[in-house]
């Protein structure tokens, strides 16, 4: 009986370990809701330290294919990930036209994305570390980054 204890403490134990390590950089997050009949709700919340583990998961060619589309705009993506760390929180562009309503931040160490119309919210949170560590990766395969 003890051993089966010992057994469920230590499979306890590394649950939570895993559980944390997950979630060490916080979660992507990406909520859309419609708001006509018919409307969708689609709320999807993903650890962000599987997406830089998740590249190597993606097939070589494609991989290939998207760091030749990122080639030109990585200096820039690193730039702005270095200012964005300066700047933990910060508006950086806010619209309202009408019933329109665009909201783009940092806080809290994430870029936030906030769209509102009458018919539609789309909430997408990623926390700056992710974009920085994914941005990392794509540049260490290439050779000319």
């Amino acid at each position: 009986m003890i051993l089966l204890a010992k057994i469920a403490l230590g499979l306890t134990g590394t649950m939570a370990l895993a559980t944390m390590y997950a979630f060490r950089e916080g979660t992507i997050r990406v909520d859309v809701d419609e708001h006509h009949a018919g409307g969708s709700h689609v709320h999807v919340w993903v650890p962000a330290a599987v997406v830089p583990m998740a590249l190597h998961f993606v097939p070589d060619d494609k991989l290939q294919q998207a760091e030749n589309h990122a080639e030109e705009w990585l200096p820039i993506v690193r730039a702005a990930v270095d200012s964005l760390k300066d700047h933990p929180d910060a508006d950086f562009v806010e619209v309202q036209d009408g019933h329109q309503h665009v909201h783009v931040q940092t806080q809290g160490g994430r870029i936030r994305v906030d769209v509102t119309d009458v018919d539609e919210e789309v909430h997408v949170a990623c926390p700056i570390s992710t974009i920085e560590d994914v941005a990392n990766q794509i540049g260490a395969r290439s050779p000319h980054l």
